[in-house]
């Protein structure tokens, strides 16, 4: 069984256009996985583990009524099959699989893969995490992309949890990786480079992306981060389905 954020009393399986990163763009269905190992104050699925009585800090803190998420409220729990079948009904190939961080339940992913891998599903399979987890060889083997978020300090997170130097040098090592940044000011390339020098990380598969949940505050950032892609031949990733729905979930 595979627990996945709720949304509107519903497991949050939805058909969309991959927002960010090296698919930007494509069809796409998303399987949001609950739970997460993180704590990013700017996230924008916090529902997935900002648990009631948790001590993490969050920006939505500011907002008048915001509380942390009552576990149990958050998240649907569903079999293989169920998943497979909701996932089939939109007839699209290329599947997201979303969270939170979903290779924390990766032992339990392991049969759903199997099934959406078989000869008359054949789904391309990419993940969004957030890189602190070596992937299964039974999960690799049935994978097809990493888009690996490796979070900075702006993330509000300590070191010690984000930074996992063993997964990283995997994930470097791999070709269905690439690497996606949420940056937030100039100061955090320093961080970047750090990461992408010590693990000999190359170039063209590293995507700079702008952190913010608005039209305006990713225009902001927009036009230097531009300006440093092109000065290291790195990508610029934008979040279209911000400028499209704004920050609505399930789309």
């Amino acid at each position: 069984m595979i627990k996945l954020a709720k949304l509107n009393n519903r497991p949050e399986i939805f058909h969309s256009i991959q927002g960010e990163g090296k698919n930007l763009g494509k069809p796409s269905v998303f399987i949001r996985l609950s739970l997460c190992n993180l704590y990013c104050k700017w996230c924008d699925t916090d529902y997935t583990w900002n648990w009631q009585g948790t001590p993490y800090p969050h920006n939505n803190d500011a907002i008048p009524g915001y509380q942390k998420f009552e576990k149990d409220e958050m998240m649907a729990v569903l079999g293989d099959e169920e998943i497979a079948g909701i996932v089939d009904d939109y007839n699209c190939k290329n599947l997201v699989i979303t969270g939170g961080e979903p290779l924390v339940q990766q032992k339990s992913l392991i049969s759903l893969l199997r099934l959406l891998r078989d000869n008359e599903r054949g789904y391309h399979i990419e993940y969004e995490t957030n890189g602190t987890f070596i992937p299964l060889p039974e999960v690799d083997a049935l994978s097809h992309q990493y888009n690996v978020s490796i979070k900075l300090s702006n993330s509000g997170v300590s070191y010690e949890d984000r930074i996992e130097p063993e997964a990283i040098a995997w994930f470097a090592a791999s070709p269905k990786s690439n690497f996606k940044f949420v940056v937030d000011t100039e100061q955090d390339m320093e961080e970047v480079q750090a990461i992408i020098n010590k693990y000999n990380i190359s170039n063209d598969v590293v995507y700079l992306m702008p952190q913010g949940s608005s039209v305006e505050s990713l225009r902001q950032k927009q036009n230097w981060i531009v300006e440093v892609c092109k000065q290291y031949n790195y990508n610029y990733s934008d979040r279209m389905h911000i400028h499209i729905w704004g920050a609505k979930r399930g789309i």
